[in-house]
């Protein structure tokens, strides 16, 4: 087809198209139930429409239903979970403290073994360690026998 102006392109959905164009693009005709039955069957129409309408809004109800109740849950595990993070921040602040504690009681533990071993070596061995310790056993078991006779 040729141009009528050389600014404008052909159109092609024009009657003036080539008969093999037009029909490559024909339109598909379009038959509807109602053309065919008679007019009782546009009330069935209407009763399906109208059923199906009512079971997609029960079903949009239901799901609103579900997804409220999906979000109290959410909700619910929400609070659920920053009290538990509370919960650990204090027990790792407990942790550390004794873990602090555990360090010092160490420390103080074997400044204590090492005053007693000089203490030992001071006394004249062990020899002499295990005879102070046999005599303190005695006294205490005197002494016990003093105050419950």
């Amino acid at each position: 087809i040729p141009f009528t102006d050389e600014k404008s392109p052909p159109n092609m959905f024009s009657k003036n198209n080539h008969h093999k164009e037009r029909s490559k693009y024909s339109s598909v005709p379009h038959f509807s139930d109602s053309e065919n039955d008679d007019s009782s069957s546009d009330g069935g129409e209407d009763d399906f429409i109208s059923r199906e309408i009512r079971q997609q809004q029960l079903q949009m109800k239901q799901q609103d239903e579900g997804l409220e109740m999906l979000g109290q849950s959410a909700e619910r595990l929400s609070k659920i979970s920053l009290g538990i993070h509370e919960e650990l921040g204090h027990q790792n602040k407990m942790l550390d403290e004794m873990e602090d504690d555990l360090e010092n009681a160490t420390t103080n533990m074997n400044l204590v073994t090492m005053k007693t071993k000089e203490l030992i070596k001071k006394s004249g061995g062990k020899r002499n360690f295990c005879i102070i310790v046999i005599l303190s056993i005695i006294v205490v078991v005197l002494l016990f026998l003093i105050v419950y006779s």
